[in-house]
């Protein structure tokens, strides 16, 4: 095998999910991803994404997908709460937090569900985690129960409720933690009985 097509491997094994971006970035041919892809030495997982066929398969690989292409993408919501373990609800969806002004991402597949946000709503609470060698962009957990009552009538306040009693009852989070991004959000005042109702049980 070309040294090329050894050195587009090993970029596949250290980012976890490559891009077409990534093999344009270090001046090697494209062609070679499909003769790559071909051989079975690559797995083609969409437009411009591909892994290594024996890559540890993992159910947060949609999550990798979409924040692969997603450079300003913040999992949040649904995702997030799949991501922390913090619902039982298992949407098919990726929800992407962007910020408000930013282009919105095209997929094929996975699908996504945007949702804009801005100023520190947007920048704090960000975690970075790997997945599978790639790196995911979420929102930690006070900041995910915030946004949960932020946009409770986008996904229901009986989800908030759950991710609140969910993320306390496992000390997930800290009460300063959760007054703090709620503050940030905006629901200081929607919170308040619910945090003051799990604080004193």
């Amino acid at each position: 095998m070309s040294q090329q097509a050894e050195q587009i491997l090993e970029l596949a094994r250290s980012k976890g999910i490559l891009r077409t971006r990534d093999v344009d970035s270090v001046a090697l041919p494209r062609v070679l991803l499909a003769s790559l892809t071909d051989e079975g030495r690559l797995l083609k997982l969409g437009r411009g994404l591909y892994t290594l066929p024996d890559r540890a398969a993992s159910e947060h690989d949609s999550f990798a997908e979409v924040a692969t292409r997603s450079e300003n993408g913040v999992l949040c919501l649904f995702s997030a709460l799949r991501f922390h373990d913090l619902t039982t609800q298992q949407p098919s969806d990726v929800w992407l937090a962007i910020p408000h002004k930013a282009r919105a991402p095209r997929f094929d597949y996975p699908p996504i569900r945007i949702v804009r946000m801005s100023g520190l709503a947007m920048t704090e609470g960000v975690e970075t985690a790997d997945v599978g060698g790639a790196q995911v962009r979420v929102f930690g957990v006070a900041k995910t129960v915030a946004d949960c009552f932020k946009f409770r009538n986008k996904i229901g306040l009986d989800v908030a409720l759950e991710a609140l009693r969910e993320a306390w009852n496992g000390k997930r989070t800290t009460m300063e933690e959760l007054w703090r991004h709620a503050e940030i959000c905006r629901v200081a005042n929607v919170m308040r009985p619910y945090l003051e109702t799990v604080a004193a049980a």
